[in-house]
C-alpha cells in the first residue's frame, strides 16, 4: 500500500468506529470560505515530520492566527498520523469567527455528514484518494449541506477529475501524499493548466515571507500554512509576516 492508501484506510475504520454514535445536532451555520488570502492550519503533527506542537491548545492558536489576519483556519481531524480530532476543529471554530476547513481523509458520505455536524463550513477531497465517481458524490453531498470544497491534486492527470467535480477551491499540493515527497516545483507546473477551474491554493513548503510572494507570482490565489505557523513560538506574529506578504 501507499502512505496515501494507508492513510485513507485508518480514516475510514476510524469514520466507522465513529458511525456506531449518533451526529451532533443543530450545528452552526456555516461560513463562507474565502476566496483569497492566508489558511493557517493547526496541525499537531504528521507522517513527514512526525511531532510538530503535540499539545497545542486549538482554541488559543486559532485565535492568534484570526488576529494575526488569517483568512481562513484548516484543522487536521485525523487521529493516528496528525494527532487531530473533531474535538481540535470545534475548539478552534468556536474560539474565532473565521471559516474552517476540516483537512482530512475523506471518501464516505458519513465523513462528510459529521465534518458539517461538528461545525466545518469547508472539506478537503483529495483526487488520489478515492475513483471520480465517489469525488463526485462526496462533492455534491458537499454542495447540499452548504460546505465548500478544496479539491487538491498532484499530478497534471488528476485536474480533469477537478474539473469535473467543480470544486470551490483548487489545492496544488507539492507534496505527493503517496510518497510523502515534496515536488517544489509542482504549482509552477500545475497552475497555468488549472487557472479557470477555481481559486488556486499553494499547499505544502510554505514557511516563509518569500515563499508566499513566489506562489502569488505563480498565481496562487490563497496558501495554506500548516508547519510553519503550528510550530511557532509566536504564532499571530508568523501568521501577520505572511499574511503583509
Amino acid at each position: 500500500m501507499t502512505h496515501l492508501e494507508r492513510l485513507v484506510a485508518q480514516a475510514v475504520a476510524d469514520a466507522e468506529e465513529r458511525a456506531k454514535s449518533p451526529l451532533p445536532r443543530d450545528p452552526p451555520p456555516p461560513r463562507p470560505f474565502p476566496r483569497g488570502g492566508l489558511i493557517a492550519e493547526v496541525k499537531r503533527s504528521s507522517p513527514s515530520k512526525g511531532a510538530i506542537n503535540p499539545a497545542l491548545d486549538p482554541a488559543t492558536l486559532a485565535g492568534a492566527y484570526e488576529r494575526g489576519g488569517a483568512a481562513a483556519l484548516s484543522v487536521l481531524t485525523e487521529r493516528v498520523s496528525f494527532g487531530g480530532s473533531l474535538q481540535d476543529l470545534r475548539e478552534a471554530r468556536g474560539a474565532v469567527q473565521l471559516p474552517v476547513l476540516r483537512k482530512d481523509f475523506i471518501v464516505t458520505g458519513f465523513q462528510v455528514r459529521e465534518a458539517r455536524a461538528h461545525g466545518a463550513d469547508a472539506i478537503l477531497l483529495i483526487a488520489a484518494a478515492a475513483p471520480l465517481s465517489t469525488l463526485r458524490e462526496l462533492r455534491q453531498l458537499a454542495r447540499e449541506l452548504r460546505l465548500a470544497v478544496l479539491f487538491e491534486v498532484h499530478e497534471e492527470s488528476e485536474l480533469e477529475a477537478a474539473r469535473a467535480c467543480e470544486p470551490d477551491l483548487l489545492g496544488v499540493n507539492a507534496r505527493n501524499l503517496k510518497t510523502l515527497q515534496v515536488h517544489p516545483d509542482a504549482f509552477g507546473r500545475l497552475a497555468p493548466l488549472a487557472r479557470g477551474i477555481a481559486p488556486l491554493v499553494a499547499e505544502s513548503g510554505v514557511r516563509t515571507a518569500d515563499d508566499v510572494r513566489r506562489y502569488r507570482g505563480l498565481g496562487a490565489d490563497l496558501v495554506l500554512v500548516g508547519e510553519a505557523l503550528s510550530s511557532s513560538a509566536d504564532p499571530e506574529s508568523a501568521t501577520r509576516a505572511l499574511v503583509r506578504a
